[in-house]
């Protein structure tokens, strides 16, 4: 036999040995078919939330798109938010930029600025250190024929204990201690201080005990070496007012730039920030 007819013998025994598919009889289903659908309880929905109404026009899609995720609502809020936190953290670095003012101030063991003393005020008791404590004190050194400058800081310092007085109540001492004691006696101080307001302490004393007072203070002042008796003359001093808070501690020193509402707002800041007992142990031992 040749060999086309061999090849030709091979393929159709190849042909018939392949199986053949038998199409489905009708009355039986075909398993890829398409399934009906279950019932509607057997499905499980995602989502429990009403479904949102299908629009139809053109006016429908731009009004709902309109508002967007940032609405007038989510506006204000977004504001109102951003202002609250930006006041917060204002607040707070302000606070402790007053503590730490606060807490520089503070010497170790012996204070900065401060200390203890004893005079006399203007009704002739004694007055000294210990009487400052339990309230804030705002101590200032001048004399009584000071021609402007001193009458100008009083009515400043009058002001500024009112408005302390008024937006944290009765914690502050309004002090002026003299830095001429030759002729700043108690009668003195207290004809001159009723000028400018009837809470005002005047303190004097002998002379050594008023230039210690100012040196502890770290007040210079300076009068005239050749000066006659009964002759006018000047003290040339410091001019601040030293707020001392109620431990006897020193807190901030107030200068003549500083006008009676920053100045009483720098003192009601402090007194707020005050956290401690207003009761003092002993200090100066």
């Amino acid at each position: 036999m040749s060999t086309p007819c061999r090849h030709a013998i091979r393929a159709a025994r190849a042909l018939r040995s392949i199986p053949t598919r038998v199409a489905p009889h009708p009355s039986q289903p075909c398993l890829r078919a398409a399934r009906p659908p279950p019932p509607a309880s057997q499905t499980r929905a995602f989502s429990h939330t009403t479904p949102r109404p299908k629009l139809k026009t053109i006016d429908q899609i731009r009004a709902r798109n309109r508002g967007g995720p940032f609405n007038l609502t989510a506006a204000i809020f977004f504001i109102a938010a951003g202002g609250g936190l930006y006041a917060y953290f204002t607040y707070e670095k302000e606070r402790m930029a007053r503590k730490r003012i606060a807490e520089q101030t503070k010497g170790i063991g012996k204070p900065k600025v401060g200390g203890p003393f004893e005079l006399v005020d203007q009704d002739g008791r004694p007055f000294g250190s210990a009487d400052m404590e339990g309230k804030y004190a705002l101590v200032y050194f001048g004399f009584s024929h000071c021609p402007d400058i001193c009458p100008d800081e009083l009515d400043k310092m009058a002001l500024m204990y009112d408005k302390v007085v008024a937006a944290s109540g009765n914690i502050l001492l309004p002090i002026m201690i003299t830095c001429d004691p030759a002729r700043d006696n108690p009668a003195v101080l207290k004809e001159y201080l009723k000028e400018f307001h009837p809470q005002f302490i005047g303190l004097t004393g002998e002379y050594d005990k008023i230039k210690d007072v100012c040196k502890k203070y770290r007040v210079y002042f300076s009068t005239p070496q050749t000066v006659k008796e009964g002759q006018d003359y000047l003290v040339d001093h410091s001019i601040y007012f030293y707020l001392m808070d109620p431990e006897g501690d020193f807190v901030e020193a107030i200068g003549r730039n500083f006008t009676a509402d920053q100045a009483a707002k720098v003192i009601n800041d402090h007194v707020k920030d005050w956290d401690k007992p207003l009761k003092k142990e002993t200090r100066w031992e």
